[in-house]
């Protein structure tokens, strides 16, 4: 979908989804979920990284 790529490929060519995967393990993804909490007006920020 046009986004760059975050590692460099080990093999070519290379599916988009074993790219995702390895970034995913690497922890090279800015992605970040915002969660909402009870009191409905503040949030906490939990970085991908957390998760894994």
């Amino acid at each position: 979908m046009g986004a760059p790529i975050l590692i460099k490929p080990s093999k070519i060519p290379t599916n988009p989804i074993d790219i995702a995967i390895e970034e995913l393990k690497r922890g090279v993804l800015p992605i970040t979920i915002r969660r909402t909490l009870p009191d409905g007006v503040t949030y906490q920020d939990i970085p991908i990284k957390w998760l894994l």
